[in-house]
C-alpha cells in the first residue's frame, strides 16, 4: 500500500540459543519524484509522510527557490498507474519565477542514506548565497541536555522500527515546535524547513534543529539556508560540516547524550564557562 509508514514482515528471530518465528515491523522506502511544471527535478527515497513539507523544503533548502510566495500551488500526484499514487509531487511556481537550470541539474537522484550523492559535480554542492549568522541569544546547557529525551519521545515510528531518522524544530527555551522522521537525515530536516517555510517562520534565527543522527556536510548546508543559528546531534559531525558552521557562524553541537556534548562550533551561543 503506497503511502504507508510502516510495514510487517515474518522474520525468524533467535534470542538465548532458541529461534522462533514472528513478524516485524520496517521502515517503509518509497521513491518521491518532485515536478516543477513538466520537469522532474528530483527523485529521493523517502518514507511516505509529509510529502509536501518535503517537496517544498528541498527546493527551498537546495535554492531552487527563496520564499513561499514563489509556490503557486503545491500538490501530491494522483497517478492513473495505482503503484505510483502518492509517489510524486507536483510544484507550480508563482508566474516570472524561473529555475536556474544549472542548480537544478545537481539535485536529480538521491537516496535516503545520502543527501548529496547524485549532484552532477562536486563544486554543484555548496550552495550559493548563504549569509553568515548573526550571534543571537545564548542558550542554557542545561536545556540542550533534555533536547534527545524530547526527540525520542515523538518518534512514534522509530519506536516501533527503529529505523528511521529524526529532525525536531525547537524554541531557545525548549519547546518543540515541529518533528518528522523519515528514513533519510535529510529528508526529515527538508520536511521540517518545508513546514516551517509553509509558515511564514523562514528564517529560522530563533530556532534549534536537533537532529537523531550525525551531523553532516548537507544538514549543516540545509540549516544555514533556513538561517538555523544551531544545530545539534546526537551524533559526531563530519569535518567538512564543522568547516561550513565555522564558516559561517553556526553553532554546531554534537555527542549530546546524557549531560554531555561537544561544541564544535560557534561556542559564544551556549551559556558555558570553561574550567581551570
Amino acid at each position: 500500500m503506497t503511502g504507508r509508514k510502516i510495514s510487517t514482515t515474518g522474520v525468524t528471530e533467535w534470542s538465548e540459543g532458541k529461534s522462533r518465528l514472528t513478524d516485524d515491523y520496517l521502515a517503509a522506502e518509497e521513491p518521491l519524484e518532485i515536478r516543477v511544471g513538466e520537469r522532474a527535478i528530483s527523485v529521493t527515497m523517502r518514507t511516505p509522510g509529509n510529502d509536501i513539507e518535503l517537496a517544498a523544503g528541498f527546493l527551498f533548502t537546495e535554492s531552487l527557490i527563496t520564499g513561499r510566495e514563489q509556490i503557486a500551488s503545491i500538490r501530491a500526484g494522483q497517478e492513473e498507474n495505482a503503484s505510483e499514487n502518492g509517489n510524486r509531487v507536483y510544484v507550480e511556481l508563482t508566474v516570472g519565477v524561473a529555475l536556474d537550470s544549472g542548480a537544478s541539474q545537481r539535485n536529480f537522484y538521491t537516496t535516503s542514506s545520502c543527501g548529496v550523492c547524485g549532484k552532477a559535480s562536486l563544486e554543484a554542492i555548496r550552495v550559493r548565497g548563504i549569509k553568515r549568522l548573526s550571534t543571537g541569544h545564548a542558550v542554557d546547557p542545561e536545556l540542550l541536555c533534555l533536547l534527545p529525551d524530547k526527540l525520542r519521545e515523538g518518534q512514534a515510528i522509530f519506536g516501533r522500527t527503529g529505523g528511521l531518522h529524526a529532525a525536531a524544530l525547537f524554541t531557545l527555551s525548549g519547546e518543540l515546535l515541529v518533528l518528522r522522521e523519515d528514513i533519510g537525515r535529510h529528508n526529515a530536516v527538508d520536511k521540517v524547513i518545508g513546514w516551517a517555510l509553509a509558515k511564514g517562520m523562514i528564517p529560522l534565527q530563533d530556532c534549534i534543529l536537533m537532529v537523531s543522527g550525525r551531523g553532516g556536510f548537507e544538514i549543516i548546508q540545509k540549516a544555514l539556508v533556513a538561517g538555523i543559528p544551531l544545530v545539534a546531534s546526537v551524533s559526531a559531525p563530519s569535518d567538512l560540516a564543522v568547516k561550513l558552521a565555522r564558516e559561517f557562524g553556526m553553532t554546531l553541537v554534537g555527542f549530546l547524550r546524557g549531560r554531555r556534548f561537544v561544541i564544535y562550533s560557534g561556542p559564544q551561543r551556549i551559556s558555558t564557562k570553561a574550567s581551570e
